[in-house]
C-alpha cells in the first residue's frame, strides 16, 4: 500500500485566510526592498571582489625593497582616499614649481649658447626655399631652432615643456640636424659639433640637480602609490565588513518576513502532518538527507547526519513544516519524472545499487524513526 500523497497547496501562501489586502500589500512591499537591497549587495560584493583580485597581481610584480617600505609603514595611520587625492594634487604642484625652476636655470644655458659667436646659423628655422635646400625635409625629419625651443620654453598655454629634459633633447636636436645634413668639414658642420661640446658641458652642471629632482618624483611617487593602495585596501576592507553585515540584517529581515508569512497560514492539521511524514519515508536517501538539513536550521540540537534519527513531526514549527512540505513536494515531482524516464532501464543497475546499500538502509533506519513517532503521537 502507498503512502498518501503529500499536499503542500493549503499550506502555502495562497492558504493565507483573514488576510486584508494592505497585508499581502506589505509582504511584497518588504520581498522588493529586499531585492533592491540585495542587487546592490551584489553591486558591492562584485566590486570588492574584483579590487581584491586586481590587488593580488599586482602584489606579484611588487619589488623586494617595495614589501620592506610596506611592512615599515603598515601600521601607520592610513588617510582616507579623498586626503591622498589632495596631497597628490599638492605634491604634484610643487614637483611642477620645482621643475620649473630646472628649466629657468636651462634658460641661462640657451641664452649663453645663443650668444656665441657662431650660434647665427641655429637662431631661427632653417630657410629651407631661400637656401633652396629642396631635399632638406627628406633628410631631416623633426627640423629644430633655438627660436622654437626659446619660445616653447616661454610657453603660457599648457604647451610648454615639463621636464627639463624634453629642452636638452631639442638642443643636441639642432646640432645633430645640421651635422647630418651639412658635410663633415662644411663650416656649419664645424660651427654645429663645436657649439654641441660647449653645451654638453655646462649640460653636465645643471645635470645633478636633474637627477636629484628625478629621484626625488620617483620616491615621492612611490611612497604616494602606497599610501593610497593602503587606503583603498582600508576603504574596501570596511566595504568588506559593513557587506557583511548588511547581509546578516538581510538574512535576519528574510526570516521575520518568513515567520510573519507562515504566522499568517492556516495551522498544519494533524492529518497533513501525517501525509508529510509518509511523504518523507518516499525520498531518495540524498533528498532525505536535504530535508533533516532543513529541520537541523530551525533545530540546533537534531543532528541530522547522526546514525539514527528520531524525527518527531509534532515538535517542528510552522516555518520548519512550511518549508519541508514545500521541498518535499518539489522533491517528488522531480523523482516522478526521473523514474518516468529511467523506467526501461532498472535491470542493468545491479552495481549501481550494491553501491547504494548503505544509503538505503540509512533511510529506512529514519523511516522507521519517523513511522514510530506518527504512531506514538496516535
Amino acid at each position: 500500500m502507498e503512502a498518501p500523497t503529500l499536499d503542500v497547496g493549503n499550506v502555502g501562501i495562497g492558504s493565507i485566510v483573514n488576510d486584508t489586502a494592505a497585508d499581502i500589500e506589505g509582504f511584497r512591499h518588504h520581498v522588493d526592498v529586499i531585492f533592491g537591497k540585495v542587487d546592490k549587495l551584489e553591486q558591492r560584493t562584485n566590486e570588492i571582489e574584483q579590487f581584491y583580485l586586481s590587488t593580488s597581481k599586482k602584489q606579484l610584480g611588487i619589488s623586494k625593497g617595495s614589501s620592506i617600505v610596506k611592512d615599515k609603514d603598515k601600521d601607520k595611520h592610513i588617510p582616507s582616499i579623498k586626503k591622498q587625492q589632495q596631497d597628490a594634487s599638492r605634491r604634484e604642484a610643487a614637483a611642477a614649481k620645482r621643475m620649473q625652476e630646472l628649466i629657468r636655470q636651462f634658460g641661462t644655458i640657451l641664452r649663453q649658447i645663443m650668444q656665441h659667436k657662431w650660434a647665427w646659423p641655429f637662431l631661427e628655422p632653417v630657410d629651407v626655399e631661400g637656401l633652396n635646400l629642396h631635399d632638406y625635409y627628406e633628410v631631416i625629419d623633426k627640423p629644430m631652432d633655438f627660436s622654437t625651443i626659446k619660445n616653447q620654453m616661454e610657453a603660457k598655454d599648457g604647451t610648454g615643456y615639463k621636464n627639463v629634459r624634453e629642452i636638452c633633447a631639442d638642443m643636441r636636436l639642432v646640432f645633430k640636424n645640421a651635422m647630418k645634413y651639412n658635410d663633415d668639414k662644411s663650416d656649419v658642420h664645424v660651427m654645429a659639433k663645436t657649439l654641441l661640446e660647449k653645451f654638453e658641458e655646462k649640460w653636465l652642471q645643471l645635470l645633478p640637480k636633474v637627477t636629484e629632482e628625478e629621484k626625488r618624483q620617483e620616491e615621492e611617487e612611490a611612497e604616494a602609490q602606497l599610501d593610497m593602495q593602503l587606503a583603498q585596501e582600508a576603504a574596501h576592507a570596511k566595504m568588506a565588513r559593513d557587506t557583511s553585515n548588511e547581509l546578516y540584517e538581510l538574512d535576519v529581515q528574510l526570516e521575520d518576513l518568513r515567520e510573519m508569512v507562515v504566522q499568517k497560514c492556516r495551522k498544519t492539521s494533524t492529518e497533513e502532518k501525517r501525509k508529510l511524514g509518509a511523504a518523507l519515508t518516499k525520498l531518495s536517501p540524498e533528498d532525505l538527507t536535504k530535508a533533516l538539513e532543513i529541520v537541523a536550521q530551525n533545530n540546533p540540537c537534531f543532528q541530522a547526519t547522526a546514525e539514527e534519527v528520531d524525527l518527531d513531526i509534532d515538535a517542528q514549527s510552522e516555518s520548519t513544516l512550511w518549508r519541508l512540505k514545500v521541498f518535499v513536494k518539489d522533491a517528488l515531482e522531480v523523482q516522478g519524472k526521473s523514474s518516468a524516464i529511467a523506467g526501461g532501464v532498472n535491470n542493468n543497475n545491479s552495481n549501481d545499487n550494491n553501491n547504494n546499500i548503505s544509503n538505503n538502509k540509512r533511510k529506512r533506519e529514519i523511516c522507521d524513526a519517523i513511522a514510530k513517532s506518527a504512531k506514538k503521537k496516535k
